[in-house]
């Protein structure tokens, strides 16, 4: 038993001392092989130091030639950036000249509109002032509303001011239509309008009833069926602005304004629509024209027709004058032959003595027959 770790003891020494051997003489190899491959791997980084020297002065060769070209190009370019930039220079100084004086024009303009701006709020108020009263605000409407009819409508299809004799009231204008009559107020109450604009409490209110007041005064006044007046008339309004506000104002008793107008057969009309109207008007007095011109031309073709038929009755007496002028020349012509013929004939042979006598006494008639 004690033997065996003995021997075990022997044999694993003896096993070292081989392997100790073994690698020493391992070891010895491989610094032969680290020798070589040390050489060779110094023979070949020299080999490639000397190609890559080669080429580092071949790239430098290059490099240097290149930036000859690159300083030649950059003098060049430098030269020519200075022509630019002084052609730069120019232009700037031109601009800013130019920019200079655009300036001075716009301070003018400024300078104008300002004075503009201040005249117009002067005439504003003016104009503000002139319309303050009732009367010149009449005025005011009845200008414009005698500037669309003199344009639209020939002189003869409307009058201004125009007074009824069955009550002497005055309407600013009338339409004529045939036999019928179209009036137009001008009146419109323009201060109940102003008071929205200043926001007055219950202003809209108040031009609701103004208005409807207004509507009530031209329904009672000018529609009058004695005086061969429309059914309706209109209420102009001297305003697009303000005609809109009629047509959008309504209140809880009478609903929308504009209905409640055209319930008292009074239709409110702006310059735009009553333009519209005033052109609807021309084109039916130019149908009714075109109208009276047909049944003229209709009369004078009736005349004309009459004098054909007068004509046609002469032409046929005298046609009957003719044929009887040319029945009594056949005749006559007849009588003229035969009595040629006589002549003739007593020319060929001989009378007695006591024939030319005869002949001489007896009638014409008969030598004739």
């Amino acid at each position: 038993m004690l033997a065996n770790p003995i021997v075990w003891l022997v044999a694993g020494a003896i096993g070292i001392a081989i392997v100790a051997l073994m690698l020493r003489a391992a070891g010895r190899r491989s610094e032969q092989q680290l020798a070589a491959t040390r050489v060779e791997m110094q023979n070949s980084l020299a080999s490639q130091l000397q190609a890559v020297t080669g080429q580092l002065n071949h790239v430098m060769q290059s490099v240097t030639q290149q930036l000859g070209q690159v300083r030649q190009e950059l003098q060049t370019g430098v030269a020519s950036t200075g022509q630019l930039a002084t052609e730069a220079q120019r232009e700037v100084s031109k601009r800013l000249k130019d920019s200079t004086d655009a300036l001075v024009q716009m301070s003018q303009k400024v300078g104008e509109i300002q004075q503009t701006s201040s005249d117009l709020s002067k005439a504003t108020q003016t104009l503000q002032s002139v319309l303050g009263g009732a009367k010149t605000r009449g005025s005011f409407g009845e200008v414009a509303l005698e500037t669309l009819l003199r344009d639209a409508l020939p002189q003869a299809a409307y009058e201004m001011q125009y007074r009824f004799l069955s009550t002497g009231a005055i309407v600013d204008a009338v339409v004529h239509y045939g036999d019928r009559m179209l009036c137009v107020d001008s009146k419109f109450p323009l201060e109940a309008y102003r008071r929205i604009g200043e926001e007055v409490e219950d202003a809209r209110k108040d031009f609701c009833v103004a208005v409807r007041k207004h509507a009530d005064a031209i329904s009672d006044k000018y529609i009058l069926q004695d005086e061969h007046t429309f059914e309706y008339a209109l209420m102009f309004v001297p305003s697009e602005s303000i005609y809109y506000e009629l047509l959008m104002s309504e209140d809880a008793r009478h609903g929308r304004l504009d209905e409640y107008c055209r319930g008292k057969k009074v239709l409110a009309v702006s310059p735009n629509t009553f333009w519209a109207i005033l052109s609807a008007v021309a084109i039916s007095l130019k149908g009714q024209q075109v109208e009276e011109n047909a049944k003229q031309l209709l009369a004078s073709f009736e005349g004309v027709k009459r004098q054909i038929e007068g004509f046609a009755e002469a032409y046929e007496k005298l046609g009957g004058h003719l044929r009887n002028a040319q029945k009594t020349y056949d005749d006559a012509d007849s009588k003229l032959n035969r009595a040629r013929n006589s002549l003739d004939q007593a020319a060929q042979r001989s009378l007695p003595e006591s024939a030319p006598k005869a002949l001489e006494s007896a009638p014409a008639e008969k030598l004739f027959e």
